[in-house]
């Protein structure tokens, strides 16, 4: 499902999509997955407490696509966490923007998300 409309205040579409996603900070790597994913950022669920503002790597799985060669395409970038949330189920969820992306790493997710939108004539 993605998550676009009038209302919306993003200037890039998100997915709301389960995709696996590493997450290395502070000497602890995180296995998790996304909750939501756009080409600046991706939204999930860790259970260690990361503070905001700390600087993290990233590595996203993306399945293969139609046209893709390789049967899953990894997408390695750096971000920063831009807020943490306690869940009341347990463990924290997180927002993490990318601020280290190189553009060919950003176009996968892009192409990615896009075939997930609704075509226009």
């Amino acid at each position: 499902m993605i998550k676009h409309s009038k209302a919306e205040r993003r200037l890039y579409p998100r997915l709301e999509k389960k995709l696996p996603l590493n997450v290395a900070a502070d000497g602890y790597d995180f296995t998790t997955s996304t909750q939501n994913i756009s080409c600046v950022g991706v939204y999930c669920r860790v259970n260690k407490y990361i503070p905001p503002f700390t600087k993290i790597a990233v590595k996203i799985r993306l399945p293969k696509t139609q046209d893709s060669k390789p049967k899953e395409r990894n997408v390695e970038c750096k971000g920063v966490i831009v807020r943490t949330e306690d869940e009341e189920s347990g463990g924290f969820n997180i927002a993490i923007f990318f601020n280290e992306i190189k553009d060919s790493q950003r176009h996968r997710i892009s192409h990615y998300i896009a075939q997930f939108l609704p075509k226009t004539l």
